[in-house]
């Protein structure tokens, strides 16, 4: 491996900078070594070393989600304030 080195630059949004600072202090490093390590992990694994992804539910999830809107705006649909209350009529 060669021993020679190189300056790159990044930019990046300087909160999250000083956060990332913070954090890889903690970690016994720099952001430099952690970039290191990340672009290391890059080449070993041939990929990006975690998911990248968008956090969408599916369509089971939706249909829960559009349900409980419903719920909360049906005025026939009968609220508790009381979990005796809900457990009590659960049971007729």
């Amino acid at each position: 491996m060669s021993t020679a080195t190189t300056n790159i630059s990044i930019r990046m949004d300087a909160a999250l900078k000083a956060q990332a600072d913070i954090f890889f202090a903690e970690l016994g490093m720099n952001l430099s070594t952690a970039f290191q390590i990340f672009v290391r992990q890059s080449l070993r694994e041939g990929r990006i070393p975690f998911d990248i992804a968008l956090e969408k539910p599916n369509k089971e999830t939706i249909a829960a989600l559009l349900e409980a809107e419903r719920i909360t705006n049906d005025p026939s649909v009968k609220g508790y304030d009381d979990l005796d209350e809900l457990f009590a009529d659960l049971k007729r």
